[in-house]
């Protein structure tokens, strides 16, 4: 059999071999500014110099009282866990759906994860997080998957009537909002990563942002610990004898890193901008396709397009496998087509299914199996995720990935069998 199809002989609609896509986006600017920053220092104990202009610019830009700065995401994520005062034995909802560092940090401090399954975005479902709200319930932990925004009104609302918090790790939603108000800014707190391919990116890092003074003091002693906790805890405050030692963990971020941060967040909006343009004319492209389906935002959310994740629908193309279907796509040149593997339902990873090996203490309080969220399974199965392109110049590559799509859809039956 002869096939225009690139896996079955054909000529592939892709043939550059340069990078397709790269993430976050150097240039000089970027280099004076960790070069003057290498010359300036290299390791800073306190809130000063580069680490108090990246606090300052992104309490601004998120408008907030509070930002601490974080040597990764997930550091974030245990110190905000920390310093909200979840403690052993308390049971936290957590997506079902979501990257594992989401939950993990709370296994630290002896907290039960409570796993609820996810919409038809992939984002939290407050139906389901309300049938799991319990006397024993902490607080709900909201993951804005991929970049965009749960439905943080509805989860705000079950916060509200049941007493318990709202934290928010908005590590893929930089500049995401919610009827113009940003992600990351609906909960007592918010942890961020900054880390390589993020919309915001510092090479590697994080942050957490709140309004809260406690909180605020707390992430400190968390991870600060010493001179930012004797500069700024309250002499008064019921902890400051212990500012020396914190709780005896750094989790500061290398200036270098700090440094490449505020150079990029001068450009975040602008990025932003450019990634809204293109996935928009991807989705009017992908979603006409038969066996895609791309995301409907609606006008009053607003993604940072971390990534833009296309449902696949097999029933559509005759049962066609959406292995194969990836696979088609892949040696069309597709290179940046992925299917998320890490990013996966919780319950399908040992961790969390058998915790007892790693965690003694959390033996039998929590045992998760394939199965059990099976809106989450069926998502994260059928998901095919593409970068989200941000300049006008990257629109002929955007085309060639839209042209792939379209050839294999038109030639899936020579797929089949």
């Amino acid at each position: 059999m002869t096939s225009a199809l690139a896996l079955l002989g054909g000529k592939p609609v892709i043939t550059e071999d340069t990078a397709h896509f790269s993430w976050p986006p150097l240039t000089d600017q970027t280099v004076k500014a960790v070069l003057g920053q290498l010359n300036e220092s290299i390791s800073i104990y306190d809130r000063s110099g580069v680490i108090a202009q990246l606090e300052d610019a992104l309490r601004d830009y998120f408008g907030v009282r509070h930002a601490v700065l974080t040597s990764s995401g997930t550091a974030a994520l245990h110190s905000m866990y920390a310093a909200c005062r979840v403690r052993a034995g308390d049971e936290i909802i957590v997506p079902a759906y979501t990257f594992f560092a989401t939950v993990t940090p709370l296994l630290h401090l002896g907290a039960v994860p409570v796993l609820a399954d996810c919409d038809a975005d992939g984002n939290l479902d407050p139906e389901d997080v309300a049938r799991r709200i319990t006397e024993r319930t902490y607080a709900i932990v909201v993951t804005h998957m991929w970049g965009t925004p749960a439905d943080v009104s509805a989860l705000r609302g079950l916060a509200d009537e049941h007493d318990i918090r709202l934290l928010e790790d908005a590590s893929h939603a930089h500049g995401a909002t919610v009827n113009g108000r940003k992600a990351g800014t609906f909960g007592q707190a918010a942890a961020f990563s900054m880390n390589g391919p993020k919309p915001l990116s510092a090479g590697e890092g994080g942050c957490l942002l709140t309004d809260d003074d406690d909180t605020y003091h707390l992430a400190l002693l968390h991870g600060q610990y010493n001179k930012r906790c004797r500069n700024e805890l309250p002499p008064e405050h019921r902890l400051y004898r212990y500012a020396v030692t914190g709780m005896g963990l750094k989790h500061r971020i290398h200036p270098l890193a700090a440094s490449i941060a505020l150079d990029q967040l001068g450009h975040l909006d602008e990025h932003l901008a450019g990634r809204e343009r293109i996935a928009t004319h991807l989705c009017e492209h992908l979603d006409d396709l038969p066996g895609i389906a791309a995301p409907q935002l609606g006008t009053d959310r607003r993604s940072s397009w971390y990534g833009l994740i296309l449902q696949y629908r097999s029933d559509e193309l005759g049962g066609l496998p959406v292995e194969r279907f990836y696979n088609a796509l892949q040696v069309e040149g597709c290179r940046e087509l992925d299917r998320p593997g890490s990013t996966s339902p919780l319950n399908l990873l040992p961790l969390f299914q058998e915790p007892g090996p790693l965690f003694p203490e959390l033996e039998g309080k929590f045992s998760y199996r394939p199965g059990d969220f099976p809106r989450a399974e069926m998502v994260h199965n059928n998901t095919l995720k593409l970068p989200v392109w941000h300049r006008e110049e990257d629109m002929p590559l955007v085309d060639s990935y839209i042209e792939a799509f379209r050839k294999v859809t038109e030639h899936y039956g020579d797929l089949l069998g």
